[in-house]
């Protein structure tokens, strides 16, 4: 076919798939800007009062909890994430630390670590046991998908005024 015979469908599949690859695109951009600043907001309430609500997330979420005595920081078990394959296993734990700059602001960050316990792997030809592929740990990044979660919860004005924000700066 002559590119000058196009049919008007073939062009407005490529406009509907280009629009659809933009909106995708925009959606995601959005997505990332606001995990960016939940994770650097300051809540405007002493860390007494935001803590019970860090400790609540972390319980509905089924993570055994290990609170530091006397300070803001909790820390989780090994918890398993999905379940287990002869591919690999894959187990989560996060660190929690409260800060607070002022007697009425606090921050609070929230720190996720993975694990993948391989499966059994090849047999060895002289033993006849099969080797362990080991284990690979990831270094501890921020979850700042879980302080997003955070954010909504404890003050979800901001968090309004946050997703507007987001969708007004970035199309």
């Amino acid at each position: 076919m002559k590119p000058s015979m196009r049919s008007p469908w073939s062009l407005s599949l490529v406009l509907l798939a280009v629009t659809t690859l933009a909106t995708g695109c925009a959606a995601s951009r959005r997505e990332a800007y606001i995990q960016d600043k939940a994770a650097q907001h300051v809540y405007r309430k002493p860390l007494a009062e935001v803590w019970p609500q860090v400790r609540m997330l972390l319980k509905e979420k089924d993570l055994p909890l290990r609170e530091a005595p006397g300070g803001y920081e909790i820390s989780t078990d090994w918890h398993m994430v999905g379940a287990p394959s002869t591919l690999g296993t894959n187990y989560v734990r996060y660190l929690v630390r409260g800060k607070q700059p002022t007697p009425a602001m606090s921050t609070v960050e929230i720190f996720k670590q993975n694990r993948t316990e391989s499966g059994p792997g090849p047999v060895d030809t002289q033993t006849g046991q099969r080797q362990n592929l080991g284990t690979d740990t990831t270094n501890m990044v921020r979850d700042m998908e879980m302080e997003w979660e955070l954010l909504q919860r404890i003050d979800p004005d901001a968090a309004k005024a946050l997703r507007a924000e987001a969708e007004s700066t970035i199309k």
